[in-house]
């Protein structure tokens, strides 16, 4: 398990990383980060041609049920991963 701590360090690194991930681990990024933080998704999915948001809200929501600590741990390992 990643600790608070750890999990910041991460998310300041994520945004220091010398080359752009692919937008599937964007995708990831963000998905693990908003149920780190948040917990289970708690929005409408947005509709319309919002393309971009439709497929932020898809990734978080498909990590309902992840426990906030987990999604903690992967998200911190995913960035050491790309580091």
């Amino acid at each position: 398990m990643a600790t608070q701590e750890e999990f910041e360090q991460a998310v300041a690194q994520s945004k220091e990383l010398t080359e752009r991930p692919s937008n599937n681990i964007l995708l990831q990024l963000y998905s693990l980060y908003k149920q780190a933080t948040e917990g289970d998704v708690n929005t409408e999915r947005p509709g319309g041609f919002d393309f971009k948001n439709i497929a932020k809200w898809d990734a978080w929501k498909s990590l309902e049920g992840t426990s906030q600590e987990d999604a903690r741990a992967q998200y911190v390992q995913l960035v050491n991963s790309l580091k």
